[in-house]
């Protein structure tokens, strides 16, 4: 099956997997989609990931982050630019998320990182998912 968004299909099986109440959900592997979900981890949005190699295109597992109450720690996942419709910035006009307490995944000619990363760099590119 061929998949137009496979960003938007990344986002979405984590925000049904919240929804759903699950611990775990599994995403098809990608260099894109394993940067995203570095960052996930490093920005603490999530327990941890594993790398599953499954013979074919390998596997993604992610573990969500729950609080004490049972909420997620992910309350929006948002995909800004889509296939239909590209959305870049300059380092000037890099977006700021929830005051700072969100992050904004960048893609710059330097790879994936966090809005703030991409400021440190002094590098713009295409927003592709804010995450709060």
């Amino acid at each position: 099956m061929s998949m137009t968004d496979p960003i938007s299909d990344f986002l979405t099986r984590i925000r049904n997997a919240i929804h759903a109440g699950h611990r775990r959900v599994d995403v098809p592997a990608s260099n894109v989609k394993k940067r995203m979900a570095e960052i996930l981890y490093e920005q603490k949005f999530i327990r941890n990931y594993l790398i599953i190699d499954d013979g074919k295109q390998g596997i993604i597992r992610i573990f969500l982050k729950f609080d004490s109450d049972g909420k997620s720690v992910i309350h929006e996942l948002r995909r800004v630019s889509t296939p239909g419709r590209r959305n870049y910035v300059a380092v000037a006009h890099l977006p700021r998320i929830k005051n700072n307490m969100g992050v904004a995944m960048i893609s710059t000619s330097r790879g994936i990182m966090t809005e703030r990363q991409a400021k440190r760099e002094n590098v713009g590119g295409e927003v592709l998912c804010y995450v709060w």
